[in-house]
């Protein structure tokens, strides 16, 4: 008869076990390294095989890159803010209507207008039809209401200078104060809540067909939303890293959507006075644009409050906007 097993072999018989399962458990390890290894120092060799190199055009890197605290940039904005109280601009109007959601795209013959503003927020603004020169439009606010005047529809919108109601015609969410405060942007103040992150844009220079990077700063103007820790977004300007200009502001709405972008051109010299040459105005909501190319600028001529009054002619439809 076999003797029973102690109890000490028992525990001599599972220490065994567990040393050859550590064993193999190192035996594994060790050839997992090996063969990582070996796969690294055989992939020069195989890079002909499995890798392959295709030639892409090279962005240049400005050689002057500027740098700006936000305040700096605060102070930009600003300074050019307070330098203009009144504008007086003869300028070109090229509209531009549809995009990829309509499926089509259609140029207006450019035409010739005026564009009149006096701070805060007073506006007039007259287009011409082509060849004939007459009214095309007039649109007149005095920074609370406004009204606008298409005589080849017999046709007049008024309304308030903000809208209370949404209205499923993104045409009539249009507001004058959409074009002041992409014309004059407006100044952030001191208890104006906003952040500054830089950010970087490739893009084809128009006259050599290179491709070029954009350095720029995003200034982010926010509010809190009631007394919720929601931070609704109201604006960003985009500020070229070259020369530390605006090159752009989004506007946005209460949705927390795009309702106007402003794209500043090149700054030229009007008389004394420094200011865009062209300036485009996009409405994406509604596949709209026009790209406003200034003739003419006055700057801090008077203005005379009739200026900003517009009479609709009696039997014109006329249409409230709220």
């Amino acid at each position: 008869m076999r003797a029973p097993r102690s109890a000490g072999g028992e525990n001599g018989v599972s220490q065994l076990r567990v040393t050859h399962q550590v064993d193999g458990l190192r035996g594994v390890e060790r050839i997992r390294k090996r063969i990582a290894v070996a796969l690294t120092l055989a992939l020069p060799a195989l890079s002909g095989c499995l890798w392959h190199t295709r030639r892409v055009p090279k962005a240049e890197i400005p050689v002057n890159v500027l740098s700006a605290t936000p305040q700096q940039l605060v102070e930009v904005i600003n300074r050019r803010y307070d330098l203009v109280n009144s504008m007086f601009a003869t300028v070109t109007f090229t509209a531009t209507q549809g995009g990829s959601l309509k499926g089509s795209v259609k140029t207006i013959t450019p035409f010739s207008g005026y564009i009149i503003i006096r701070k805060p927020e007073s506006l007039r603004v007259i287009g011409f039809l082509p060849v004939i020169h007459s009214t095309a439009f007039d649109m007149a606010s005095d920074g609370s209401t406004f009204k606008l005047w298409i005589p080849p529809k017999n046709e007049a919108f008024e309304g308030s200078n903000t809208v209370t109601e949404e209205s499923p015609n993104a045409f009539e969410n249009m507001r004058p104060y959409m074009f002041v405060d992409s014309l004059l942007v407006p100044k952030i103040g001191s208890t104006d809540l906003m952040t500054v992150t830089g950010d970087s844009s490739t893009v084809v220079d128009a006259k050599t067909k290179k491709l070029e990077i954009e350095p720029e700063y995003l200034l982010t103007v926010v509010h809190r939303q009631d007394a919720s820790n929601l931070l609704q977004t109201e604006r960003v300007i985009h500020f070229s890293r070259i020369n530390l200009q605006p090159t752009e502001e989004d506007i946005y709405g209460a949705n927390g959507q795009i309702q106007t972008q402003a794209l500043y051109g090149e700054l030229q010299a009007f008389g004394s006075e420094q200011f865009p040459g062209t300036i485009t105005l996009r409405w994406p909501l509604q596949q709209q644009q026009i790209l406003i190319t200034i003739q003419k600028l006055k700057v801090n001529q008077p203005v005379n409050d009739d200026t900003f009054e517009e009479k609709i002619p009696a039997g014109a439809k006329v249409q409230q906007l709220h």
